[in-house]
């Protein structure tokens, strides 16, 4: 018996539908590779140190109301997130050539081909723009202007400049690093003094250790792509020294706070029993002479910093009437 013909629905190919699915996902996959040149854990990071110093200026803002802060804040990490983005995707387009010869790096955007560079550019040129303007219209002009310094100096400061002259890149160039605290009480009280300098300075004396802990960690890689990170040049012996040294005025600096800002009990407690647990932490890396406990130094920075602002914080939500 010969087969029925088949009806137009059924000559259909069965592929038919699947066009539309590959068109998501392709969308889909350049989001997420547009969204990974912004550095996103490093965005985090940034913000962590921002609404600490906010709550921090609000408490001796008396005219300022819980409905205003929350406009602030809302816009201030709005505003910083696409400030950190613009200046994360600017360094990834400076830095395609040596991403690509780094292990860590090489499954970015732009080494893996996702992205084309100047796209990539345009993108954190854009971004860049965007949050200036927006920081500018909905918050105050110092903290746009500062944000603009941030990327400034990230760019052309850290990236363009130092990363690959000078063992000093991290020491310096974690200036536009420490900023965010900066802009987060620029944008709460329109001016500067000696509490947001000090905020300043804890994350400047912390980005060291930070990143020397890693850079202990990814030696071969940062030799391989001719960055002079302290412990390429100088020795992992040296680098463990320089991380217990600038712990030690980190958490210096961290005790400066409690009179200047008139910190609480809860800020106190948190600065000297978190200090005290980071520089046991150093001093065993230095006197291990090793490499053996950098990355553990490396993300016990990052419980530190987020330990000690989450006490700012709470310490100023105690305090703040509004």
């Amino acid at each position: 018996m010969t087969p029925p013909e088949p009806t137009a629905l059924s000559a259909l190919p069965a592929t038919v539908p699947a066009a539309p699915t590959r068109a998501v996902a392709g969308w889909t996959s350049r989001a997420r590779a547009y969204l990974a040149l912004t550095k996103p854990r490093i965005v985090e990071l940034l913000l962590v140190t921002t609404v600490p110093a906010m709550l921090l200026a609000a408490r001796d803002e008396p005219s300022l109301d819980a409905g205003r802060l929350l406009w602030l804040i809302t816009w201030t990490l709005v505003g910083g997130s696409l400030a950190a983005g613009s200046a994360n995707a600017m360094n990834c387009y400076v830095d395609r050539d040596i991403d690509e010869i780094m292990n860590r790096t090489r499954r970015r955007p732009l080494p893996a081909h996702d992205i084309s560079p100047g796209a990539a550019l345009v993108f954190g040129l854009v971004l860049g723009v965007v949050s200036v303007t927006l920081l500018a219209v909905l918050v105050n002009q110092l903290a746009a202007l500062l944000t603009f310094v941030a990327i400034a100096f990230y760019v052309v400061v850290y990236t363009l400049l130092l990363k690959r002259s000078t063992t000093q890149n991290i020491v310096i160039g974690g200036a536009a690093g420490a900023l965010p605290p900066v802009i987060g009480w620029a944008a709460v009280t329109g001016q500067l003094g000696s509490v947001p300098l000090l905020l300043f300075l804890i994350v400047f004396y912390w980005t060291p250790p930070h990143f020397w802990a890693l850079s202990i960690r990814l030696v071969r890689d940062y030799a391989a792509a001719g960055v002079p990170m302290l412990p390429v040049v100088r020795g992992i012996e040296v680098t463990n020294g320089k991380i217990l040294l600038y712990a030690v005025l980190l958490v210096g600096l961290t005790l400066v706070l409690i009179p200047v800002a008139s910190m609480g009990v809860l800020y106190t407690i948190a600065a000297v029993s978190l200090g005290g647990w980071f520089l046991a932490g150093c001093w065993w890396l230095w006197r291990s002479r090793s490499a053996a406990g950098a990355i553990r130094i490396y993300r016990d920075s990052i419980t530190y910093l987020a330990g000690l602002f989450a006490a700012i914080a709470l310490d100023a939500l105690l305090t703040i009437r509004f």
